[in-house]
């Protein structure tokens, strides 16, 4: 997993030090359930998770530089997805307490320009729970496609009607790479 910088933020391969952190903000009423899990009861549960995030190798730990805190993260998780088969499916969270602050647009504006320029992949996948509305306008800011509302499969809360997008190496291009 290659390390991503941008002006503000690193992100990078979690660590067993990230503990406290993630379960800081994992812990939040205000996160988990937006995202399909529900809120870290203990640190025990966020061991696990961050168990799996340590051994995996698609999922950056989003680090707010001048804290040097984990302040969320971003998953380019190759998964199937419903009727649209084996696809790259991006997937984010981010403490509320950082919320309107820019950083989400930051670190998925740079997942994404290192998905198509470094992994060289076609296209990503992106979708948000009818609810969650933040979301919803993150991923209009990077005019992701609508493609259908769907019955989405959450980790902890069954399936959830979900509205699914995409975006291509040619919408990225043509929309001049980066934002």
């Amino acid at each position: 997993m290659k390390t991503l910088e941008t002006e503000r933020l690193l992100l990078r391969k979690f660590k067993d030090e990230d503990l406290d952190d993630l379960f800081e903000y994992a812990k939040l009423e205000t996160v988990g359930p937006n995202a399909g899990w529900i809120p870290h009861p203990n640190k025990e549960h966020t061991q696990k998770i961050l168990n799996h995030f340590v051994s995996g190798d698609d999922v950056w730990a989003m680090v707010k530089k001048d804290e040097n805190k984990v302040i969320g993260s971003i998953g380019l998780h190759h998964t199937t997805l419903n009727n649209f088969g084996l696809v790259y499916e991006l997937g984010y969270v981010m403490s509320t307490l950082y919320e309107g602050s820019g950083f989400m647009t930051e670190g998925v504006a740079e997942i994404i320009n290192h998905a198509f320029t470094n992994i060289k992949l076609d296209k990503i996948y992106v979708g948000h729970f009818l609810e969650n509305k933040r979301s919803e306008k993150l991923i209009s800011r990077f005019n992701f496609k609508y493609l259908s509302d769907e019955e989405y499969a959450s980790r902890d809360y069954g399936l959830k009607k979900s509205k699914i997008y995409v975006m291509t190496l040619e919408d990225y291009l043509t929309l001049g790479g980066k934002k």
